[in-house]
């Protein structure tokens, strides 16, 4: 089967053929650029889907995704993006083994093509020229032997008259020969032509012609066949990626089977855990006692205000004062620092419980005047604004022994990050000192000296967070020198703006109340009295507690325990992390509730008992 012997008369079909075939592959390479196209396309859709639903950085969102079920999903999503890459590889595979190579090819092919059909157009120009050839000669050798014959006819014709003379029958003779001689040699000359054309024919139609069209048949089975094994290669190029991609769904799969909902359920207790204990059962307070005593006692200012002037607000007030035990005391304010450091920005001042009536009379008529605290109310103030203290004692224990944890981690990775700068720096200064046309080495001291301060002024402070969340742990018995002398500092810079300064009562998260209501004005009393009263009867001990650790009580307002000391409980942890208790009738104060083991009395009024 040879397109030279069976379509040896098809030239022109043949032509339009093999175009066809052109035109059927670049078609077929439109198609698989397309196909590149939407790969890529859906590649970058896939990239993006994924970089939509990534977690920011350094935002609140990266933090909730602790949770195994959100870890799944970022794997998910990390394994769509190599999924996305996985189609980028399809693209560039097809484009480099299909694209390009048939490219090239269709350019090779159009050149065989016009080749081969050039030498075909050739081939019919000279059987077509010797055609010409042949009918020239023939038509000449007819036209030859028709004025032989005429000129025959005419020598008879002459010679038959005998009217005519004996030299124009001679003249008609020559004549004759002549033309019968010029008929010989077209003859001749025809039937050489004849043969020579019978022979390009014939090498035409079963050398030449065959020879081209097997080249062109050729030439368009490779074209078949290159077609073919470009679509073997586009499956392939998928093929290819099918275990990488069945990776990724495996991977998917795998991270699904990674959530676990206990863990979560976990991270949910230690992420919002405060640490607190719940809250007892609320005692019955029977306020039908304090008036049956005070009915008892005949009248309050028989016993206690007679002879003294009465006192004049300013305004209105329901402000709580501390109830003091021994006369001419000034009230001691809470203390101004959770921390043993002494820090400001600390838990706030516990909420004093309720009294009976004729105690906070008592208390009304002997106490002086207090004007607030302004650095107690500008605390409480701020933390109603939503500023963080530096300590984060605003949050709950659990939750800030996280923090407090997390800074000094942070703190020793930047002491390290520096501390690794001072090393280059020493080692380029030894280097400016053994080669000096490098660089002058005194050009590095200053930038040694501001490294090795950041070091020092970081150690600093990761001392200062480590002694939070070692008091938050319960690890530090007590306060280091370093935490006294950075107490003692901040006492020195804030000095106490009025004598006599009480902190306002200041829930535990930072708010201020008065019984019921919330007063954030500042009151003053207009008058100022006599501390000339007789001794106030104490509050009483609602508990015993055992001290932990030993506490220095350095700040205003606090008491200094021994560890392992028994003392009294007269006022329970409000939630703001200290305790009020008594050593004896002239000695009580603040101290943190974490340093003492408490037993409280159940039927002491509102007492709670927890550890």
């Amino acid at each position: 089967m040879s397109w030279g012997t069976e379509l040896w008369d098809q030239f022109d079909n043949l032509e339009k053929h093999t175009q066809w075939g052109i035109d059927i592959l670049e078609k077929y390479i439109k198609f698989v650029k397309e196909r590149t196209e939407i790969e890529l396309s859906y590649a970058k859709q896939l990239r993006n889907l994924s970089k939509k639903y990534q977690p920011k950085k350094n935002s609140k969102e990266e933090e909730e995704y602790k949770y195994t079920s959100c870890k799944a999903f970022i794997s998910t999503l990390n394994e769509m993006n190599d999924y996305a890459g996985q189609h980028e590889v399809i693209s560039e595979n097809m484009a480099s083994q299909i694209i390009v190579d048939l490219a090239r090819y269709v350019q090779e092919l159009k050149q065989e093509r016009k080749s081969n059909f050039h030498d075909g157009r050739k081939a019919q120009q000279h059987i077509e020229t010797c055609w010409k050839q042949l009918e020239s000669s023939k038509r000449r050798f007819e036209r030859d032997c028709k004025e032989a014959d005429r000129a025959q006819q005419y020598f008879e014709k002459m010679d038959a008259d005998i009217n005519v003379t004996k030299a124009d029958v001679e003249k008609a003779r020559q004549q004759a020969q002549i033309r019968h001689q010029m008929a010989e040699d077209s003859k001749a000359d025809y039937s050489s032509i004849l043969q020579k054309f019978n022979h390009e024919q014939h090498e035409y139609y079963h050398t030449h012609i065959p020879n081209i069209f097997q080249k062109i048949q050729e030439m368009e089975e490779r074209r078949i066949v290159r077609m073919g094994e470009s679509m073997k290669t586009y499956a392939e190029v998928d093929r290819q990626v099918i275990p990488i991609i069945g990776k990724c769904l495996d991977g998917i799969v795998k991270a699904a089977e990674s959530i676990d909902q206990k863990n979560d359920s976990q991270l949910v207790i230690e992420a919002y855990k405060s640490g607190f204990e719940p809250p007892g059962d609320i005692e019955f307070e029977d306020y039908t006692q304090p008036m049956k005593r005070t009915v008892s006692d005949n009248s309050l200012s028989n016993s206690r205000g007679e002879g003294k002037p009465d006192l004049k607000f300013g305004g209105k007030s329901k402000g709580k004062l501390w109830p003091f035990i021994k006369k001419n005391k000034p009230p001691p304010p809470p203390p101004a620092s959770a921390s043993p450091s002494a820090v400001p920005n600390g838990p706030q001042s516990p909420k004093q419980q309720k009294e009976p009536l004729s105690h906070r009379f008592n208390e009304f008529m002997t106490s002086k005047p207090k004007i607030h605290c302004f650095r107690s109310l500008k605390r409480g103030l701020s933390l109603k604004l939503g500023a963080t203290p530096e300590d984060f004692s605003n949050l709950p224990p659990e939750q800030r022994r996280k923090k407090l944890q997390q800074k000094v981690d942070e703190l020793n990775k930047e002491i390290q990050k520096e501390m690794d700068q001072r090393d280059a720096i020493t080692k380029m200064k030894d280097v400016y000192l053994k080669n000096p046309q490098m660089g002058d080495p005194a050009s590095l001291d200053h930038k040694l000296a501001e490294v090795s301060q950041n070091i020092e002024k970081l150690r600093l402070e990761t001392q200062k967070f480590e002694a939070w969340l070692a008091e938050v742990e319960g690890r530090l018995p007590a306060r280091n020198e370093q935490a006294r002398r950075q107490s003692g500092l901040y006492d020195s810079q804030n000095p106490p703006t009025v004598n006599n300064c009480a902190q306002d009562r200041e829930s535990p998260d930072g708010s201020y109340t008065e019984e019921q209501n919330q007063e954030s004005e500042v009151k003053v009393l207009a008058t100022d009295f006599d501390d000339e009263f007789d001794d106030e009867e104490p509050l009483p001990a609602i508990g015993t507690c055992k001290a932990l650790y030993t506490f220095e009580g350095q700040n205003e307002g606090t008491i200094s325990v021994v560890e392992g000391e028994t003392l009294y409980v007269i006022e329970e942890d409000k939630g703001d992390g200290w305790t009020r208790i008594r050593r004896n009738e002239d000695e009580e104060g603040y101290v943190p509730t974490s340093y003492v083991e408490v037993c409280l009395d159940k039927n002491a009024k509102g007492a709670k008992t927890y550890i």
